[in-house]
């Protein structure tokens, strides 16, 4: 539980939650997108789980045991291959952001904005853009770091990871809320956040908090498989998996009240993603007092989600490239973690040239990868994933790895796993190509 809720809470709670949850009516969209969490994600997650404590191995070695059992096409492991290409390309994503938390924190520790005005900090993270060396230096440091858990092992890398990291994200939040509390306008960020206002609730609303859900649980990336793999037996794997989303949930709603008070105190306009993060924040943290210190405390917060998700992310990939080669668990680890640094040093190079060639959509590389990655392959694999576990399995496999819970709870997700997440993540995907950008899951 600790290592999915590690995997879970990542930068979609950190730079967009808060904002889309103010920007799209308040409670309305929290609940709904509570209701998208446990009625859509949480399904397709235990479905992972399962046919990873079914298998007790990665995800294609996994998938090809479920299907053999079932009498099924050993073609469905494209569908756990799938997941692998997806999961690398979030992971060069999430190497990179946590390259610029690095950075930041460091600023944040030497005083960089220490009352620096707004147009200077967002000059700053331009400026940082433009520099391929510092950014290469901070994102080697994460993906070694990364590396070095997962070379590690299960116990004494995964294991050890996930008790120190999430009391310490855990206690950061703690210091950062009480901070916002303290020192920001706190009335101003409840009226943001939690107020209703159906006037800003709408269809695209709807699907915006069904499409952070997917992305904010991590589902569509084999970790659930992996992490299935090493469950202990008698773990009761559904209400394993909704006491993690529930801890995703709460985060996601606690980073709120760490972050907009600050933000509104300073009268800085909020917003998400990258604007957020590495300009509004440093900026309204640079002109409070004692900023420094829990402006630091904040992206030191911002690396340890990032390599919670990291980790998780890389060891599927890890996992089938050591089951389907003669390489061991170190040598895969170097092979995979190599290539995510190459790719996010040409994400950063790409960042760092003027004149950057753009991609689908004109989008840079950084632009590209995500849209690829989280708004294209990471429904798809969500989808195939369902069909497969849903109406390809055997039902008397899916009860076995579910036998600690109830009846009800069995009829229950299989029938949102066959019927509900299909057509909900069909209605995603036509959006998503209809409406363009504006819903976007990460």
């Amino acid at each position: 539980m600790l290592a999915l809720s590690a995997s879970a809470v990542g930068l979609g709670n950190l730079w967009r939650f808060s904002y889309l949850s103010g920007e799209y009516g308040g409670a309305p969209f929290v609940i709904t997108y509570l209701a998208c969490l446990f009625l859509i994600a949480v399904p397709v997650m235990v479905a992972e789980v399962v046919v990873g404590a079914h298998g007790r191995a990665g995800p294609l070695v996994a998938i090809r045991e479920a299907s053999d059992r079932s009498l099924i096409s050993r073609g469905w492991m494209f569908v756990g291959a799938l997941a692998c290409v997806t999961g690398l390309l979030i992971l060069v994503l999430y190497m990179v952001v946590a390259a610029w938390g690095l950075a930041y924190a460091q600023f944040m520790y030497t005083g960089v904005f220490s009352a620096a005005p707004a147009r200077e900090v967002g000059e700053h993270f331009g400026k940082l853009l433009l520099d391929p060396v510092r950014q290469g230096y901070w994102l080697s440091v994460f993906a070694l770091a990364v590396c070095g858990i997962v070379m590690m092992g299960v116990r004494r890398g995964l294991g050890l990871a996930v008790w120190l990291a999430v009391p310490a994200l855990l206690a950061l939040l703690g210091y950062l809320i009480r901070f916002g509390f303290e020192n920001g306008d706190l009335r101003a960020a409840g009226d943001f956040l939690f107020n209703t206002r159906w006037i800003d609730f709408n269809a695209e609303a709807a699907l915006v908090a069904m499409a952070h859900a997917f992305y904010t649980l991590g589902i569509g990336v084999a970790t659930g498989v992996c992490y299935g793999a090493y469950t202990p037996e008698r773990i009761p794997i559904g209400r394993s998996v909704m006491a993690v989303a529930v801890f995703d949930g709460m985060i996601a709603l606690l980073v709120g009240l760490a972050i907009f008070p600050i933000v509104f105190a300073n009268n800085v306009e909020p917003t998400y993603g990258p604007g957020l993060l590495f300009v509004s924040i440093p900026y309204a943290f640079g002109n409070t007092s004692e900023g420094e210190l829990y402006g630091t405390l904040f992206f030191i917060m911002v690396v340890l989600a990032a390599l919670g998700s990291a980790v998780a992310i890389l060891e599927p990939i890890v996992a089938a490239l050591k089951e389907h080669t003669p390489l061991g668990r170190f040598t895969s680890t170097v092979v995979v973690g190599w290539t995510a640094w190459l790719m996010g040093m040409a994400v950063i190079t790409s960042l760092a040239s003027r004149e950057a060639p753009q991609w689908y959509g004109n989008r840079n590389l950084f632009e590209f990868l995500d849209y690829l990655g989280a708004d294209v392959l990471l429904p798809l694999v969500c989808l195939l994933f369902a069909l497969f576990v849903g109406w390809r399995l055997r039902p008397e496999i899916l009860r076995a790895q579910l036998y600690r819970e109830s009846n009800a709870f069995y009829v229950v997700w299989r029938f949102l796993l066959r019927y509900i997440v299909p057509a909900a993540i069909i209605v995603l995907m036509l959006a998503s190509v209809v409406m363009g950008p504006g819903v976007q899951t990460s």
